[in-house]
């Protein structure tokens, strides 16, 4: 589904990322983990099409730049950390911008099929109480949710999410990776996420990379790839005992 060979990101005499290759097949969930400044973010970035690179990334056979980018956005669908914006569409209208890849024109009517995928990314992100109301007048949490519709209305097979549940409270943060777990099961899909909390990707994620100062240090099953051994080095911390030392405040 996705191909990445070799790819490295510089600007001026900085690397940011350093001929990075991995690959993503049907039905992994892709964990992209590592300190910050590792190159998490880049690799959403390039393989958006919106960082310059070298190396290779192949889309679903094809070198991905040699999608028009409306080809690309029925196949790759993105969720950034933020979001700007200063219209004040409502709701509903940014979630139905997620069907503009799949519009044969700018006054075209909605079809039953976009009719149908928006409303089930409204219902499961549970925005149907704020479909009329302005994206203006939103939290981060909520904006999060609505961007993650966008994107579930766009139906692509591949999903970059950079930090997804970023704004989230407890709650939409379980339910956003139990909707994504769902998502999943679909035949043809693939999901990469960039993250900082290590639990959430142990808990959902079939496989990883480990990054550090833009260098791939570890990738394959994410049990084998965060590793108490692995952690400690790129983080230059115990990891583990950090995290045992965690849970044990709920279990006193």
């Amino acid at each position: 589904m996705l191909k990445v060979k070799d790819l490295t990101v510089r600007y001026g005499d900085l690397t940011i990322l350093d001929q990075v290759s991995f690959h993503v097949e049907e039905g992994d969930w892709l964990m992209v983990a590592g300190p910050n400044g590792a190159g998490k973010s880049t690799i959403i970035n390039a393989v958006a099409q919106g960082a310059p690179y070298t190396g290779s990334i192949d889309l679903a056979g094809r070198d991905i730049r040699s999608y028009k980018a409306h080809e690309r956005a029925r196949l790759l669908g993105i969720l950034s950390q933020h979001h700007y914006f200063n219209y004040s569409f409502t709701v509903e209208e940014v979630i139905r911008l997620g069907r503009y890849a799949y519009t044969p024109g700018i006054f075209s009517r909605p079809r039953e099929e976009d009719e149908t995928y928006v409303r089930e990314a409204v219902e499961m992100t549970g925005l149907g109480p704020l479909l009329g109301q302005s994206v203006l007048t939103l939290s981060g949490g909520e904006i999060q949710r609505v961007f993650l519709a966008q994107l579930l209305a766009q139906n692509p097979s591949l999903l970059l999410l950079d930090e997804p549940t970023n704004h989230l409270d407890l709650v939409y943060q379980k339910q956003t990776f139990g909707l994504l777990k769902e998502w999943l099961k679909s035949p043809g899909r693939a999901i990469v996420s960039v993250v900082h909390d290590l639990g959430p990707a142990r808990a959902y994620g079939s496989r990883a990379l480990l990054l550090d100062k833009g260098r791939l240090e570890a990738r394959g099953p994410i049990q084998e790839v965060l590793t108490e051994e692995n952690l400690n080095r790129v983080y230059g911390m115990d990891v583990f005992a950090w995290m045992r030392d965690m849970l044990s405040q709920w279990q006193r």
